[in-house]
């Protein structure tokens, strides 16, 4: 039998999280924090997204708000006894003078595993924006699943990155191959949105021999890695790092 379960958190400019709902295998947690934000942690109640699986999460930074949020442990994506994709949609909405950190574990693409992952995100034109992707195909000494993922990014109305990945038996030929990921089984991204680019543009460089530093056409940097494992990647998408750029 599949799940569908929605979790949502709205955070408000005082700190308060007026909505804050698990559901299924999503449960949310206020957690501590030692800086300036409101800090939730989701943390998984069973194993999933399994096949068959629809799992969400919808998040709303109204104005003012600063809100982290992260995930207890990594999110593993299974085969299920329905022959179906999993989905695990990601919504994302940040006002005016808002703040969001959306900084989860890694996803891990366990053989069988059939999974379509998508994050929309809709930021106010002085909103800003750290999120990191990070995708680990298969487990220790397994081949990977299939994996699709699909960022969509909008500011201020307009498009700011729009990009769609696929990994393993459902991709086109060639996605593990030299010009792609050059045999590594770890790739993300962290992608850092601030109106303070505007003034002070980033200029593209490469950050070790597998990753890249790009600026957009807008406010922001986007660093892409691949890794032969999980800890060389975040090493790489280091966010203290990363946000020196500016």
């Amino acid at each position: 039998m599949s799940v569908q379960a929605t979790a949502r958190v709205v955070a408000t400019r005082d700190g308060g999280l007026p909505v804050l709902e698990s559901a299924g295998p999503l449960a949310l947690r206020r957690t501590r924090s030692a800086g300036p934000y409101t800090r939730v942690t989701v943390v998984g109640a069973m194993s999933a997204p399994l096949g068959g699986d629809r799992l969400a999460i919808e998040a709303d930074v109204r104005d003012g708000a600063r809100l982290h949020i992260d995930s207890a442990a990594a999110t593993v994506a299974l085969p299920g006894y329905i022959p179906d994709p999993a989905t695990y949609d990601i919504a994302l909405t940040v006002g005016e003078g808002a703040e969001l950190r959306w900084l989860p574990e890694q996803l891990i693409s366990a053989r069988g595993s059939d999974l379509r992952m998508r994050t929309r995100v809709e930021l106010a034109a002085t909103a800003r924006l750290v999120l990191r992707e990070e995708q680990i195909l298969g487990r220790y000494g397994e081949d990977t699943g299939s994996l699709t993922t699909r960022l969509t990014v909008h500011r201020a109305g307009r498009p700011l990155l729009d990009q769609e990945l696929a990994y393993g038996p459902c991709a086109p030929g060639g996605w593990d191959g030299a010009a792609v990921l050059a045999g590594h089984r770890a790739v993300g991204q962290l992608l850092v949105v601030d109106p303070e680019f505007e003034g002070q543009p980033v200029e593209s460089r490469q950050l070790g021999d597998t990753a890249v530093l790009t600026p957009l056409a807008g406010p922001a940097v986007l660093i892409t890695a691949v890794a032969p494992d999980a800890l060389a990647l975040r090493r790489l998408l280091d966010l203290d790092a990363v946000l020196a750029v500016g």
